[in-house]
């Protein structure tokens, strides 16, 4: 179904002043969580939505400049969406939408990339298909700026806005993120595909899947930067996807994570995909001329036991 700009905005501007209130509630319910509490004594709540089967793990795809056949190729390498979604399933597709920036600012995630990981989730069988993410800027316009919006609403896809209402109060029992609210749509899936871009940011050196789950918590966010590291391996160690398939079509180089100098990025035409969020991310900083060890979090993550950092064990499989 095709819907015009006009149509897009009027129909999600009744949510704009729900989630632009919904923003400074989420702050001040939520700023208790996690950094000023006792570690709390019991069983972390952790969601792993892994398959834990022996396919393949690593898939790259490069030489087209076409996003959609981009990311089909990377996740047909991989044994096809089939293997990850079975009929009947609730997905939850989270991509970055945390900037209010276009798409030629590789700020968030390409928006044909997340449109093709949702229609290749519906061709396996899904039952519904939700697009969500807590932006750090007005949702509302993050999620319209972006093209996210409108590319997978035309697909029928659920769009759901980060409300307070949607989050949760959930025992991490990380190192540094104990209890804190988390976004229960992202809890309440049978599968979730993360779909992150890979770009720089200035405190991490790098983000891309791990630091992706930001974006799935609520409270005041900033607060968790000055242990960065520490707070996306717990963010990772929390929440472990089904599938990553990361996102380097348009890759922001430097000034991340917002950007907004067109100057700041540049076309790689790339998409990954993976079962292992450490092997992608070690992979996918080396596009901005890092490796693993100059990001500690992914090394953080390998020690978890969540992945691996030789990615080239993976053996992956180029396309």
């Amino acid at each position: 179904m095709s819907i015009s700009r006009r149509e897009a905005l009027k129909r999600i501007g009744a949510s704009g002043a729900l989630v632009g209130g919904a923003s400074l509630a989420t702050a001040l319910l939520y700023d208790r969580g996690g950094l000023d509490l006792e570690k709390s004594k019991q069983t972390p709540q952790t969601r792993d939505y892994r398959l834990g089967d022996a396919g393949p793990s690593l898939a790259i795809a490069r030489n087209d400049t076409d996003a959609a056949a981009l990311t089909r190729k990377a996740v047909d390498a991989l044994g096809g969406m089939k293997r990850f979604i079975s009929r009947g399933d609730i997905v939850v597709v989270k991509p970055n939408i945390g900037w209010d920036r276009a798409p030629i600012h590789a700020a968030n995630t390409n928006p044909l990339v997340v449109a093709e990981v949702v229609k290749m989730a519906y061709d396996a069988g899904a039952k519904n298909v939700i697009v969500t993410d807590a932006s750090c800027n007005e949702a509302v316009r993050c999620f319209e700026r972006s093209g996210i919006w409108r590319a997978c609403y035309e697909l029928g896809a659920e769009v759901v806005f980060p409300i307070e209402a949607k989050f949760k109060k959930m025992r991490l029992k990380g190192e540094v993120l104990d209890e804190w609210p988390v976004y229960s749509t992202l809890i309440n899936a049978d599968k979730i595909i993360n779909v992150p871009v890979a770009k720089h940011h200035n405190l991490a050196g790098y983000t891309g899947a791990m630091k992706n789950w930001y974006g799935a918590i609520g409270g005041r966010r900033n607060r968790l930067h000055q242990n960065i590291d520490v707070s996306i391996a717990d963010l990772a160690t929390f929440m472990q996807p089904t599938l990553t398939v990361l996102d380097a079509v348009r890759v922001l180089t430097r000034n991340g994570p917002q950007g907004g100098n067109i100057a700041d990025a540049r076309d790689m035409y790339i998409v990954a995909a993976s079962t292992d969020q450490v092997a992608v991310d070690a992979w996918g900083c080396t596009l901005l001329g890092r490796t693993a060890a100059d990001i500690p979090y992914i090394g953080m993550g390998a020690e978890r036991h969540l992945g691996t950092l030789d990615y080239a064990s993976l053996s992956p499989i180029e396309v």
